[in-house]
């Protein structure tokens, strides 16, 4: 009983989770869970327009309250799948791990606050202020498309430059905001009462919002107002700079990537020959080779030779296999990761990867030994991955299939 049960949790979380385009049922959930998201965000914001709010009013509520009812039954079953999500743990730490991450508090959050004034009448405006983290959920959209996953990929790619840009804009901003205490503290003591209220200018002033509730009134204070507002609009160009240099590096990669791949009319493999190969002492005439693959190279030593069909293959001999790209409706490619010992993925095993359901690891090739994958295979540093994936991966190089 227990391992039928286990059976049908498995499939549930196979549906739940993102789905391939193979998968009917689990890409149907997918639209529908995302369809659910976007339908509670557009009802939640008609609702706030008087017009929609007489005229529509019971509708939206009704698709409000059955697109939350379907976020508690997915949080739920998300629960009840965890031990799946996360593989290796016991039960009860798969759920904790699910409860306590990101993607589980907002999955949470996006519909308790709905049912907790039931409980709590008197928190009832709180808990409607905590609604809004519901938009939150938007952001499993990005899991749907891999096209939208550029956009976490630059900013994971130019963490540490947005991190160090808004360092030196938090560091400027405490530092003006003392010089302008200093500064107008005793012209407006009521206005510049304390280092909040000049951290509040600073902020206006340096991320050019210019709210106008406060400004200097001495000549020194606007003068140093006229230096620090002239900054600050290089400060905001700063982070908006790096991101949009992420975006057009990575776009113009993948457009060259897509443009070198159509241009090739032919791609080439080499393969060496090892002592338990069954190619070895056989002749090339004789290799049962597929339909439209060739041997085009036969490399022995530092010898390049025609590979003639009477030629019998050594071991050592490297040979040179020619082919016609693959050719497909579909935009795939094969992506080699070599993963140092700062990588994410060293010391997890492959079923726990944070990857697209699109992607398959193909190959690990440790030191001189190529692997097949499984689920259970714990990666470790210098291991090479050969992906096979329609997403974009940092630190991962394109390889011609």
């Amino acid at each position: 009983m227990g391992k039928k049960w286990d059976k049908r949790r498995k499939l549930l979380f196979d549906i739940i989770e993102v789905g391939s385009d193979y998968d009917v049922y689990s890409r149907a959930y997918d639209f529908i869970n995302a369809g659910a998201i976007l339908l509670n965000i557009i009802a939640s914001i008609m609702y706030t327009f008087d017009e929609c709010r007489v005229q529509y009013g019971l509708v939206l509520v009704i698709v409000i309250q059955v697109t939350i009812a379907f976020f508690a039954v997915d949080y739920f079953l998300r629960i009840w799948t965890a031990k799946f999500q996360f593989k290796g743990e016991k039960e009860i730490h798969a759920i904790r791990k699910y409860v306590f991450s990101t993607a589980g508090i907002i999955d949470l959050l996006s519909f308790l606050p709905e049912y907790l004034p039931f409980f709590f009448p008197a928190g009832a405006v709180a808990f409607r202020m905590v609604r809004i983290i519901r938009i939150f959920r938007l952001f499993r959209i990005n899991r749907y498309y891999d096209a939208l996953n550029v956009i976490s990929e630059v900013l994971k790619s130019r963490k540490q430059q947005l991190i160090s840009s808004v360092f030196i804009i938090v560091m400027l901003m405490i530092a003006s905001s003392l010089c302008m205490y200093s500064l107008e503290h005793e012209a407006q003591p009521e206005v510049f009462s304390n280092a909040f209220s000049g951290i509040w200018w600073a902020a206006s002033t340096l991320l050019t919002v210019g709210y106008g509730d406060i400004y200097p009134v001495t000549m020194l204070g606007k003068i140093f107002g006229i230096f620090i507002a002239f900054l600050g609009v290089g400060m905001v160009a700063i982070p908006t700079g790096i991101i949009s240099a992420g975006f057009v590096e990575q776009y113009s990669e993948i457009k060259k990537r897509s443009r070198i791949g159509y241009e090739e009319d032919m791609h080439f493999i080499c393969v060496p020959v090892q002592p338990n190969d069954l190619w070895v002492g056989k002749r090339i005439a004789d290799l049962d080779m597929p339909v439209g693959v060739i041997i085009t190279i036969l490399k022995r030593k530092e010898q390049i030779l025609i590979p003639r069909g009477d030629i019998v293959l050594q071991i050592g001999d490297s040979v040179i296999l020619g082919a016609e790209p693959f050719k497909a409706h579909e935009h795939i490619h094969l992506k080699e990761i070599v993963l140092r010992a700062e990588h994410p993925w060293v010391g997890k095993s492959i079923e726990e990867l944070d990857i697209s359901r699109h992607s398959i690891v193909v190959l690990v090739k440790r030191k001189n030994k190529a692997h097949i994958p499984n689920g259970n295979m714990v990666l470790k540093e210098w291991d090479r991955l050969f992906v096979y994936t329609d997403k974009y991966l940092t630190d991962a190089m394109d390889i011609e299939i």
